[in-house]
């Protein structure tokens, strides 16, 4: 096991997904592919909203935070990955290990506060159109999009710190980064008090967060039934029924890792589950928010015909 802290002078070496030698190749492949479709999604949706004076709406301010964040929570983790796949190198250092743990918390905190944010403005838009301009003001949308970013800070800072302070023994991470219920088995000491104090925290910033937009989606949903056009139910059902795939992918993944025992967390379970909040959600966000979005096909074609003038 090695002795209490030995760690912070030797790193740590990340398993990853060499338990499977035969698939690394398999993985490498998909996830740079999927890494990449992340990077140019995101990444547009922020250029679009820019540059389309039509996408200067609530939606498309807090959408552009939620790309930026998703940029940022991807970059966090999965170049290490695709490093550790190609086997070039295997090691984290406990300083970059401690790094990794907190960027990744506060970004994820962020974006579970942030989806809440983005499920009022739905829910104002569906539920309250005669005044939605009026609730949605580009203040409380700024007020919003800074308290978000400011509670997942705040929750990393608390759960990071609590990490720190545990006497850690061993140097081999079953995971392909830094998460914290893999840091947390290394502890040589008992952690309940500290599993404790994170599971409220955790509580406090998942299920929290996901139980106000289930909420917000029920009004929206009692709102829509409202609607005497079948299409319009449609539309609004397929629309809002894309938004809670997405949200609850984010959500179930996130709640199966963090709020079960440590003593029950599966390693080789958790590697995989880690893949559709590191990967695959952020990868769909962009596309399930907008695909179905005239103004922002419209505000894509406006720069791709801007392009080929300029050509």
């Amino acid at each position: 096991m090695g002795s209490p802290n030995s760690s912070w002078g030797e790193g740590f070496l990340l398993v990853g997904f060499s338990d499977w030698p035969q698939l690394e190749l398999t993985f490498f492949i998909f996830i740079s592919i999927f890494y990449s479709l992340t990077l140019f999604g995101n990444t547009a949706i922020i250029a679009l909203a820019r540059l389309d004076l039509r996408l200067r709406t609530p939606m498309y301010f807090f959408l552009s935070h939620l790309s930026f964040l998703d940029l940022c929570y991807t970059t966090s983790t999965v170049p290490q990955l695709l490093i550790n796949l190609h086997g070039l190198h295997r090691t984290i250092s406990y300083g970059g290990c401690v790094t990794q743990l907190f960027v990744f918390l506060a970004l994820a905190s962020t974006e579970c506060v942030l989806l809440v944010a983005m499920a009022f403005d739905r829910y104002a838009a569906v539920c309250r159109p005669l005044h939605y301009t009026t609730i949605m003001h580009p203040v409380l949308c700024q007020s919003l999009a800074f308290a978000s970013w400011v509670v997942g800070l705040v929750n990393s800072m608390i759960q990071t710190s609590l990490a720190m302070a545990m006497p850690i023994c061993g140097h081999q991470l079953n995971h392909y980064f830094c998460e914290m219920p893999i840091f947390l088995k290394l502890a040589c000491e008992d952690t309940g008090g500290t599993e404790a104090k994170m599971f409220v925290a955790r509580t406090i910033i998942l299920v929290f967060p996901a139980a106000l937009i289930l909420g917000s989606y029920a009004q929206i949903a009692r709102a829509v039934l409202k609607i005497k056009s079948v299409a319009g139910r449609r539309k609004a059902f397929g629309t809002c029924g894309s938004h809670l795939v997405v949200v609850s992918l984010f959500y179930g993944s996130g709640i199966y890792t963090y709020l079960q025992p440590i003593h029950k967390y599966s390693e080789s379970k958790g590697k995989f589950v880690a893949l559709f909040y590191t990967i695959i959600a952020p990868m769909f966000n962009p596309l399930i928010y907008t695909l179905r979005n005239k103004d922002v096909k419209g505000a894509l074609w406006k720069v791709l015909g801007r392009d080929r003038d300029l050509g």
